[in-house]
């Protein structure tokens, strides 16, 4: 479990890292907010994340489970 807390902390930080540098003017991001799909990638991005969580937390909680039942690890 401190694992995946520990993995958690490193990817929010390697996430927003970005947000800390000064931004300068690309013509790629002018392009997805100009035209709004900016929003889709985003929402894109945080689905993937939110499956990719869901995904390990279930892991580890059959993980866990199989390791109670063995009792060996």
């Amino acid at each position: 479990m401190k694992f995946i807390i520990n993995l958690l902390v490193i990817a929010i930080f390697t996430a927003f890292g970005n947000l800390l540098k000064a931004q300068s003017a690309s013509t790629k991001s002018d392009f997805f907010d100009s035209t709004g799909k900016i929003y889709v990638v985003v929402a894109v991005l945080v689905v993937v994340f939110i499956g990719i969580l869901i995904m390990m937390f279930s892991i580890e909680r059959r993980l866990s489970k199989i390791e109670k039942e063995d009792g060996d690890i």
